[in-house]
């Protein structure tokens, strides 16, 4: 009973999500067409709101990109989101990034992040593992705002960089623990 209760709000905190903060692009997108579009506008932003994720982005084999990911919950929670994968300015394949938790947490987020991979082992990881699990594979380093200023050639140490970006919504706390990412057929 408790369970079923815990279901029935964690969609309604879903579809008031949705009502107010709108159906982001990404999460709808369905097509190639329209995942790419969302990729471009979301590197504009963030590469605007962040130069130094633009220095970085020149020394990446490839940007995974998740323009809209929508993350709600109440003790069950929920996030989903399409994206792209780039290399040297061009799409070279689709993805959706999914991730279910339970605990203390409540509200609803939309977001956007973007994964800098800094070698071909780790773009080789992406595509052979059957399902990218984000905590387990190469090392990832979350960067906050100015974390990118300080990477330089000889700082770089790790196999990928994830960048957050556009943040909005009511849910506190945001990480990638849990997450998968798996390769989408457009």
């Amino acid at each position: 009973m408790l369970l079923n209760v815990r279901s029935a709000v964690g969609l309604l905190v879903l579809v008031l999500a949705l009502t107010v903060l709108g159906t982001p692009q990404a999460v709808v997108a369905g097509s190639a067409g329209e995942i790419d579009r969302s990729v471009d506008n979301a590197l504009g932003l963030l590469f605007k709101s962040n130069p130094d994720a633009r220095n970085l982005s020149e020394r990446a084999k490839g940007i995974l990109v998740f323009p809209d990911i929508v993350k709600a919950g109440f003790l069950l929670g929920a996030q989903y989101g399409e994206g792209a994968l780039r290399q040297r300015g061009r799409t070279t394949g689709y993805y959706n990034s999914v991730a279910a938790s339970y605990g203390l947490q409540a509200g609803v987020q939309v977001f956007g992040y973007a994964l800098f991979f800094m070698s071909e082992s780790a773009l080789r990881y992406l595509d052979t593992s059957g399902g990218f699990e984000l905590g387990s594979g190469p090392s990832i380093v979350i960067l906050d705002t100015g974390g990118a200023r300080a990477l330089t050639t000889s700082t770089i140490q790790s196999d990928i960089y994830a960048v957050f970006f556009d943040q909005k919504g009511l849910m506190a706390g945001l990480g990638l623990q849990g997450s998968k990412i798996s390769r989408l057929e457009k």
